[in-house]
């Protein structure tokens, strides 16, 4: 019997991506986000949530699409994110989340390296779900680059 893992899965553009469900704390209506100055381009700003503050990361810019106005289906989802070895509270935004779906080990495959429209160091691999395909974050992989500093410091640390 094939390992069963748990994916939430969200659109971004006309795509279908998969994020580990061990790593979503909850899942927000879009709201207001307090900008910060000198940001990089993919993190658009804080919110609050219950008193703890979250840096906001547009999944959009990150995988390098074109911005697109809120609308009534995106969604804030908020992450244990794993980096460089601790665990940083993040909220992602997506333009649309669908719902938990399983994924059996022996149906996801490595990402292929075939230069497509998808940096393949960013996920983790590509599971099927009847005939859509569904693109598995790495969120540890998506998350490293020369930005993380402006990370530091605005998301709480979950490590123990």
């Amino acid at each position: 019997m094939a390992d069963t893992a748990q994916y939430l899965t969200l659109g971004i553009d006309q795509e279908l991506f998969g994020i580990d469900i061990r790593n979503v704390r909850e899942i927000l209506d879009m709201r207001p986000i307090s900008k910060l100055p000198h940001s990089p381009e993919f993190l658009l700003g804080m919110i609050d949530v219950r008193g703890t503050g979250y840096p906001i990361v547009d999944l959009r810019a990150k995988l390098g699409l074109p911005r697109r106005e809120p609308d009534d289906a995106t969604r804030i989802i908020i992450l244990d994110v794993p980096v460089k070895g601790r665990t940083l509270g993040v909220g992602f935004v997506a333009d649309r989340v669908f719902e938990v779906t399983g994924l059996d080990a022996d149906q996801t495959e490595a990402a292929p390296d075939v230069g497509g429209r998808w940096q393949s160091n960013y996920i983790a691999g590509i599971g099927r779900k009847g005939e859509a395909f569904i693109v598995v974050f790495d969120l540890e992989r998506l998350m490293q680059s020369d930005d993380i500093p402006a990370l530091d410091g605005l998301s709480i640390d979950r490590a123990a």
